[in-house]
């Protein structure tokens, strides 16, 4: 089973591309799956789109799922394409953000930490200068927004759970026993982490999580999945085979993809 749930297009402001272009290149790749979850509007903010080069606008949300659900249709008897999104997790927020899902036919939702502290995670310098201590409470507080997100109930799957590193790879080594925590929670809320190859794409390389993070997710029981939170058609299923082959090295015997929200496993 092919599949790849984490993908963007142009609304996003950073990614390229139509969705059909995304669908028509997973057909080509032959995959059985292609997920498309693109990045969700600030339902928050009074404007329109608050920030127009890192999520849609909200008055594109419904063109949105009503052009995946056409697509899903149209291409039913080569690929199954499913709605998803790629939710920012504000925890003041959650019973918008919540109320808003509610109303669609969501396959899935990613919820994903993209702000610390009111800062941007992938937003370079944002180290510089802090004391060890305040390194420690940064990262703590990153993994204390995800075990929450885990929690919510809101999401089928948690996105790119170690991004922090993206463009500061020194993060992994800050030193704290929240991401122990935090998997034992994922785990227990039953719900899935993805394994995001665009991690090659930043300053840190490889993908998202690290596998030392993947060894005790094991431990734990906590459900894995394939994204490669592509923003090119081109970099659809980027890495599949080999995340696959990895997981079998560290012991994963399957992982999972969603329709209607449901969780399917699936032999690696």
């Amino acid at each position: 089973m092919k599949f790849d749930l984490h993908t963007h297009h142009h609304r996003c402001g950073h990614a390229v591309g139509e969705i059909e272009d995304y669908v028509g290149q997973a057909i080509d790749y032959g995959l059985h799956y292609i997920g498309i979850s693109d990045h969700s509007p600030y339902f928050y903010s009074e404007e329109d789109q608050l920030y127009p080069t890192i999520a849609m606008a909200k008055s594109e949300f419904i063109p949105y799922i009503e052009e995946v659900l056409r697509l899903k249709e149209k291409y039913k008897d080569k690929i199954h394409v499913l709605l998803g999104i790629e939710s920012d997790f504000f925890p003041n927020y959650q019973t918008l953000y919540r109320d808003e899902y509610l109303l669609h036919p969501f396959d899935y939702i990613i919820g994903s930490v993209h702000y610390v502290y009111d800062v941007n995670i992938f937003k370079k310098g944002r180290w510089d200068g802090l004391t060890t201590a305040e390194q420690v409470k940064v990262k703590e507080q990153y993994y204390e927004l995800i075990q929450q997100s885990a929690k919510s109930g809101m999401f089928q799957i948690l996105g790119h759970i170690d991004a922090m590193k993206g463009f500061y790879p020194a993060f992994s080594e800050i030193k704290t026993d929240m991401i122990e925590n935090t998997l034992k929670i994922i785990g227990e809320a039953n719900v899935a982490i993805e394994i995001n190859t665009s991690g090659k794409t930043k300053d840190c390389g490889g993908w998202y999580p690290a596998d030392d993070i993947l060894e005790r997710a094991l431990f734990y029981d906590v459900k894995v999945t394939f994204g490669s939170d592509s923003h090119k058609p081109e970099r659809i299923c980027d890495d599949f085979d080999l995340v696959r082959e990895r997981l079998k090295e560290i012991g994963f015997k399957e992982w999972a993809y969603f329709v209607e929200k449901k969780m399917v496993m699936t032999d690696l």
